[in-house]
C-alpha cells in the first residue's frame, strides 16, 4: 500500500476478489459488509470514529452503527457461516 492511499481517506480500492475460506478477517468483513460498509476503512470514514467495538476475547466486530443510524450487534462466535463465506468481497488498496 503506498503512503498516498494512506494519508488519503477517500482512497478507493484496487481490486476485488471473494473470500475462499473463512478467517478472522473474512469474518470481520461480512459483519461490516452486512451493516452496508465495503470494510472498516469505510466503515471509520463515513462515521467518523477512531474505534471500532470488538469483543476482547476474539476480536471480532461487536457493535456497528449502519447508515440509516440503527445497530448490529454481533455475537462473539462466528457468524458467518460456510455457505456464506463465497458473499464476502476482499479489497486491496
Amino acid at each position: 500500500m503506498s503512503c498516498a492511499a494512506l494519508l488519503d481517506g477517500n482512497s478507493k480500492p484496487k481490486s476485488m476478489s471473494r473470500a475462499r475460506q473463512w478467517t478472522d478477517e473474512v469474518e470481520n468483513l461480512y459483519r461490516f459488509q452486512q451493516a452496508g460498509y465495503r470494510d472498516e476503512k469505510e466503515y471509520r470514514q463515513v462515521k467518523q470514529v477512531e474505534l471500532v467495538d470488538r469483543w476482547p476475547e476474539t476480536g471480532f466486530v461487536k457493535k456497528l452503527q449502519r447508515r440509516d443510524n440503527t445497530f448490529y450487534y454481533y455475537n462473539r462466535k462466528r457468524e458467518c457461516e460456510d455457505k456464506e463465506v463465497f458473499k464476502v468481497k476482499v479489497y486491496a488498496y
